[in-house]
């Protein structure tokens, strides 16, 4: 068993690490493309802000309908099989884009978000769970860490790939520009799932998963359904409102700058995965060592309050830069919530994580209600919706995690 047992502790996980640092780094890229379709579909179908955010919206909704599904396949077939199957998602998903620029049909675009949603979702299935128990689950946040930094780095990347092989600035693309590299992406991700069905990765189970060593997970040995870790299902909520002000985060700069009238947008897509590095490394120095998962998740809760404050009350040309402290906060958010919630289900792990991974969806509901509040209150002033998401993770990080039945 690999995960929580001693004698594992001493193995040599690198080249795991490795091609799951790759998956972490496909994740990313696929939601980073959203960040540019948003003002390109804005501008080119005459739609709101509220509309182009639906891209969002149908992206991380596959999360809701598909988290539960995903579990189960991944209890049929295996982490590495479900990581293959994923990418052939991502790959049809990306497909439809190209039709869609085609017939400039918002439904469509939004038909191709959703399977590439779907893909995303089975993806994220099977790496975190896999990566939270390749190894102690004390350092878990350490491993997450280094996944954040492959996944993150990838955000901005995508939108200046497109860029770059558009060879044109997002405000005078045409959307039929977007079929040459979205035929590239498809090929990559074809890759990318050839390789991770060739990969030697090893099958993984966290302690007590197995009937036969439930003992190793006393807490979880003598419940009956998953309903019964209050731990769990308030982590659950504190992932869905911090993978929300997340993606908004990331996936408002490029939008926000063009608001702001700023020249080359594109190029403030940077803002934010420069703080959540920064964060990551941070948690690769001082997790467990120096810093436990939950005074990490609670002291950088305080600096996404902080940035979000600073957001919607300085000079909008100076608050853009402000989102970098959000995104610092929200750096090892993600690397803490799954060990802490996650810890101690025993034979209800794969279910715990099908919740967890449900909970993404919340990348769905609060951007589009951002975009919406943008229409109504202005870019700057729809910010203060992250306020209240950040004060909950902090009570999670204080008082959530801790909160067991007997």
């Amino acid at each position: 068993m690999i995960g929580t047992t001693t004698d594992n502790k001493a193995k040599n996980f690198i080249f795991p690490l490795a091609i799951v640092g790759l998956m972490f780094f496909a994740i990313g890229f696929a939601l980073g493309i959203n960040s540019y379709l948003i003002p390109l579909l804005k501008k080119s179908l005459d739609i709101s802000s509220g509309q182009s955010y639906l891209v969002l919206t149908a992206t991380f909704s596959a999360f809701l309908i598909f988290g539960y599904p995903a579990s189960l396949v991944i209890g049929k077939i295996g982490y590495k099989k479900t990581m293959a199957l994923s990418f052939i998602m991502f790959a049809l998903g990306f497909y439809l884009f190209i039709p869609s620029a085609k017939t400039e049909s918002l439904f469509l675009f939004l038909v191709a978000s959703f399977i590439s949603g779907m893909g995303n979702t089975f993806l994220q299935a099977s790496v975190n769970p896999y990566i939270t128990i390749l190894g102690p689950m004390e350092s878990a946040a350490k491993r997450m860490s280094i996944m954040g930094i492959a996944n993150k780095l990838a955000w901005p990347i995508a939108p200046l790939f497109l860029a770059l092989v558009i060879g044109k600035s997002v405000e005078n693309v045409q959307l039929t520009d977007i079929n040459v590299p979205f035929a590239i992406i498809i090929g990559v991700f074809i890759a990318l799932g050839i390789l991770a069905l060739l990969a030697p990765l090893p099958e993984v189970k966290a302690a007590g998963e197995d009937e036969d060593s439930a003992d190793d997970c006393p807490y979880a040995a003598n419940k009956t359904s998953i309903w019964q870790f209050p731990h769990l299902l308030l982590g659950v909520l504190a992932l869905f409102l911090y993978v929300g002000v997340e993606t908004v985060s990331l996936g408002t700069l490029v939008d926000y700058a063009e608001s702001l009238n700023l020249p080359n947008a594109e190029l403030y897509a940077w803002i934010a995965p420069i703080g959540m590095v920064i964060g990551y490394i941070s948690g690769i120095i001082l997790i467990p060592k120096y810093m436990s998962q939950a005074l990490a998740l609670r002291i950088f809760s305080i600096i996404a309050i902080f940035g979000s404050l600073m957001v919607v009350i300085t000079p909008p040309e100076i608050s853009i830069y402000f989102i970098a402290f959000m995104a610092l906060g929200c750096s090892l958010m993600w690397p803490a919530l799954w060990p802490l919630a996650m810890t101690d289900l025993g034979k209800f792990t794969k279910a715990g994580s099908s919740l967890m991974v449900i909970a993404i969806v919340g990348g769905a509901l609060i951007p589009t209600i951002y975009g919406f509040m943008k229409d109504s209150f202005g870019a700057q002033n729809a910010y203060w919706l992250c306020i209240p998401c950040f004060l909950y993770i902090l009570f999670y990080g204080l008082k959530g995690h801790q909160i067991r039945i007997k």
